[in-house]
């Protein structure tokens, strides 16, 4: 069978949340047979020791409030190694088209004359949700999953949070541990009731993660506390079924395994 890879090809691969075996056949396939690889931070080692002795091994960063490759520099080593006719993968942690710039690197390239494949990965929405045993979605209370950052400009959230007004909308926050209290705000001002059950995961899918279960009202004025994985924050009714494995903890500074 010939390789999936062909030699000046770039693939933008999902690691997902963190194990291996939450990586997909193919993502696994694509960095066995690497030539090149660019990896994030958030990559775990064994899915970067998938490589072969002989590919060359580069970390990009790319990790929230962390030191990091910038995203033009990314884009020049990817093309330089393509068009030294490697096989090049970019490894990404989560799923590459969930807040992981895929679209901007494959236009990158592609306006370069090379080719890109893109290849899905778990995200840790959907990690969390399966770990802790809540789903997205529910017949009859939850219609809609809503993916989001959030950030803080001149003091306040950036973005229209009214769509989390919607009590049957599940919102799932990346990379919000850091501004919490601003984004929970920003949805109750918009009409989300104080009393919305939200989870918070930290390191969703390893076998470390955490879980915290607390209210919307609680979280405008708790600040998030993690031992520096990345977390993730689901706001809605759905996370009822994550309070259920363990009570109700409205402080943010403690985590149940």
């Amino acid at each position: 069978m010939s390789s999936s890879l062909q030699p000046g090809r770039v693939l933008l691969v999902g690691a997902g949340p963190g194990p291996v075996d939450l990586m997909t056949v193919r993502a696994m396939r694509a960095v066995q047979e690497a030539g090149a690889l660019l990896y994030d931070a958030l990559c775990s080692d064994e899915a970067i020791a998938l490589a072969p002795s002989g590919c060359i091994r580069i970390q990009t960063g790319k990790r929230a409030g962390k030191p990091s490759m910038k995203q033009d520099e990314i884009n020049r080593l990817m093309l330089r190694l393509a068009r030294r006719g490697l096989r090049v993968v970019r490894l990404k942690g989560g799923d590459p088209s969930i807040f992981g710039r895929v679209g901007e690197e494959a236009a990158f390239l592609n306006a370069a004359g090379i080719a890109t494949e893109v290849v899905p990965g778990v995200t840790a929405a959907c990690a969390a949700a399966a770990q802790f045993g809540f789903p997205l979605t529910h017949r009859g209370q939850a219609r809609r999953v809503v993916f989001t950052t959030a950030r803080v400009e001149a003091g306040a959230v950036v973005g229209d949070w009214r769509v989390g007004a919607d009590p049957e909308v599940t919102i799932a926050v990346y990379m919000g541990s850091r501004v919490a209290p601003d984004f929970a705000k920003a949805l109750v001002v918009a009409g989300r009731a104080s009393s919305t059950p939200v989870a918070v995961v930290e390191r969703a899918g390893a076998t470390d993660a955490r879980l915290t279960t607390t209210f919307l009202g609680a979280l405008t004025s708790k600040s998030v506390e993690t031992d520096g994985g990345p977390v993730l924050i689901v706001v809605g009714d759905v996370a009822l079924a994550a309070q259920d494995q363990g009570g109700m903890d409205t402080d943010l500074s403690r985590e149940r395994a």
